[in-house]
């Protein structure tokens, strides 16, 4: 499958809609059926099942969540999605502060145009604080 700059757009697009959608299944649907996502320096979540649940936290902590594509680049032999991710944290323990938050994910493609793995990066430190002391311009 050829990786064009329209369909790349397109996926994009789709996939941050999927992430504002509440359903996580269909985040995990954007990879292939071993595909895997790694944030930062945490654990991979490998395959749909785990995906779902990775996805599921993000859901559950920011009931309001909403994903912005903001632009993406190639980089080598991958692509980066570049995203800002805004919601108030109300989730079961939330702490009711709103977060905005911005990082990118590297992703590699399998030959069915899913994403084979995704590696995801934000500043954690801001995230933090943020949830701490909500979001402010």
């Amino acid at each position: 499958m050829a990786l064009t700059l329209d369909f790349l757009r397109d996926f994009a697009t789709r996939y941050a809609a999927a992430w504002c959608s509440g359903n996580p299944e269909a985040v995990a649907a954007f990879f292939a059926l071993n595909g895997s996502l790694k944030i930062n320096d945490g654990p991979p979540s490998v395959g749909r099942a785990a995906l779902t649940e990775a996805s599921r936290s993000f859901m559950t902590s920011f009931p309001d969540m909403q994903v912005f594509f903001d632009d993406l680049r190639q980089n080598g032999p991958r692509v980066e999605f570049h995203w800002t991710l805004i919601g108030t944290n109300t989730g079961p323990g939330g702490s009711g502060k709103k977060v905005r938050i911005s990082g990118f994910e590297s992703w590699r493609f399998s030959a069915d145009g899913l994403i084979e793995d995704s590696h995801g990066h934000f500043d954690v430190t801001e995230y933090q604080r943020q949830l701490t002391q909500g979001f402010t311009l």
